[in-house]
């Protein structure tokens, strides 16, 4: 059944991207991913960095978080995956803060549970007082979580994420960094995929992470 399924999912991909450069399981520099002009420092050892840029309140990157997780959890040892949450905006800050407070305390199982309550329960989590009141319903330690919420070291966290932000040239999300080198999204496949679905789009940006991380020997 897994075989069926992917060769119905490189059928499709092979449709939509008629007339395209290149197909999304052997990409195109410029074309299905970019490389940085300077590569950046990773600290993963042998294993391969992937960097995922994201907003939580971006639909896209709702979107492409399960596709994102199975991807990871295939990979195994071969990758660190590290979610980086922007900040374009000063608004953007206590979503940072909140996404750095659940990996300080080992709760990013919650993070999924975030996104749904944004995207399909319709909650505003943008403010301070606004995440505060979801998370005393949820199943960790309120008290704990207010403190690292605002400790030091998320704040700095938060403010290391404006360099990395102007490191990876990252204007949108979600994207996607690889070994520190390369940088690849499903909007940017999207251009060689003109009029695809954004199911597809999703798909074909995992097969372009496969080959970017397999340079990597």
């Amino acid at each position: 059944m897994r075989l069926l399924h992917r060769l119905l999912l490189i059928a499709s991909l092979s449709l939509v991207s008629i007339g395209a450069t290149a197909a999304p399981n052997a990409p195109v520099e410029g074309v299905e991913y970019q490389r940085l002009s300077q590569p950046q420092p990773t600290e993963s050892g042998k294993k391969v960095e992937v960097l995922e840029f994201f907003w939580y309140n971006c639909p896209h990157c709702h979107a492409f978080e399960p596709h994102l997780a199975e991807w990871a959890k295939k990979q195994g040892d071969r990758i660190v995956l590290k979610r980086i949450p922007v900040g374009f905006r000063e608004s953007f800050a206590p979503q940072q803060k909140l996404y750095f407070a659940l990996e300080a305390m080992n709760r990013l199982d919650l993070h999924t549970l975030v996104f749904d309550a944004i995207h399909q329960r319709r909650m505003k989590l943008n403010t301070e007082p606004e995440i505060m009141a979801f998370m005393e319903k949820q199943s960790i330690d309120h008290k704990k979580f207010a403190e690292t919420f605002n400790s030091f070291s998320v704040q700095s966290k938060v403010g290391r994420v404006k360099q990395l932000q102007e490191a990876f040239r990252i204007d949108g999300v979600p994207t996607v960094a690889i070994d520190g080198q390369y940088v690849t999204s499903p909007s940017i496949v999207g251009q060689s995929m003109r009029g695809a679905p954004e199911e597809i789009l999703n798909s074909a940006t995992l097969l372009v992470m496969d080959a970017l991380v397999a340079k990597k020997k």
